[in-house]
């Protein structure tokens, strides 16, 4: 195979042309037809993210030196992949790949269009690519990794018990907000809540806000499914007699937690960062990433950042690279 640094950069140089040519129009047509979710234009931003945060040769170089990698014995690693936002198993893929083991697919039938649209880059590139799709069947495996419901991750720890696994659940991300937000922040922030409908665990879904502060948003024009299930949570809220504020797209409603449907944006009130501080230590295991310029936080990113996550962003702070080298 082809040293991983140049492998990755050269995926990265052809996704950054992704949607300028036959074969990837197609790819963007057939996903979108398979998962309504995934619109066009959702895509491209995917794929543009990946390009420009994961897989330039300086990023690729800079991650891979803190590692001891290739592995000296390559394993054979699953990867049972989620699938709710465009390519969000990509990471999984890059990791298990630079790391020198065999990469075993299974995708989410929600994003399987675009996993095999990147695989098939690759192996143009490198026929000898260690990657192969899988039926996610434990036999003949070294390790799992997995992502998806909490329920599902039950069904991981059964059905991968005896393997070295690293198994993640759902998780949620939060704001920050001092109340000196510029207009330009404040829209970057709408991008952080409303990006990809607000279904990636690094969706925006909890505002912490200083109390007294009026949040003004301008969320942007919604697809026709998530427009459905704010029309349904806001009847539902409204035969509740339960207070919220309509912002258009999305309620806001006053509550210090992480809200359960799609649409629903909790915000709370703080007095002091350092209640706010204290919340986020308590609910650590909850959390994906902060957006905030008001407090320092171990997986803070800047406003507009929260979509955009690099190779050391690692989902639900768990360091794939490490866990590969260090299976033995």
């Amino acid at each position: 195979m082809k040293n991983a640094i140049e492998l990755f950069s050269g995926l990265g140089k052809r996704l950054a042309a992704f949607g300028n040519d036959t074969a990837s129009r197609a790819a963007i047509e057939q996903a979108h037809a398979e998962n309504g979710w995934f619109s066009p234009d959702e895509i491209c931003r995917a794929v543009g993210a990946l390009a420009d945060r994961m897989l330039r040769p300086d990023t690729l170089r800079a991650w891979l030196a803190r590692y001891p990698v290739p592995v000296a014995r390559p394993r054979r690693v699953l990867v049972v992949m989620a699938g709710n936002i465009p390519l969000v198993g990509f990471a999984d893929l890059l990791c298990v790949v630079a790391a020198g083991d065999r990469c075993l697919i299974k995708p989410s039938s929600k994003d399987r269009v675009l996993i095999e649209y990147v695989v098939r880059l690759l192996r143009e590139a490198d026929p000898d690519v260690p990657i192969e799709f899988s039926d996610g069947n434990p036999s003949g495996i070294d390790a799992v990794i997995a992502t998806g419901s909490d329920n599902a991750n039950r069904t991981f720890r059964s059905r991968y018990a005896s393997l070295p696994a690293l198994l993640r659940g759902s998780r949620h991300s939060a704001a920050v907000l001092s109340g000196h937000e510029t207009p330009e922040e404040l829209q970057a922030l709408a991008d952080d809540m409303f990006a990809y409908s607000g279904l990636g665990c690094r969706s925006v879904s909890l505002l912490f806000l200083p109390r007294g502060y009026d949040l003004r948003l301008q969320p942007p024009v919604m697809n026709d499914k998530y427009r459905h299930n704010y029309l349904q949570a806001k009847a539902v809220l409204a035969m509740q007699g339960l207070p919220f504020r309509d912002l258009g797209t999305a309620l806001l409603i006053e509550e210090r937690s992480f809200p359960t449907a799609l649409s629903c944006i909790h915000c709370a009130r703080y007095d002091s960062l350092a209640e706010v501080e204290a919340w986020l230590a308590a609910h650590d295991a909850e959390l994906q990433c902060v957006v905030s310029k008001a407090l320092p936080h171990p997986r803070r990113v800047g406003f507009g950042e929260a979509q955009r996550p690099g190779p050391t962003d690692y989902a639900d702070d768990c360091d794939v690279m490490r866990f590969l080298t260090e299976l033995g």
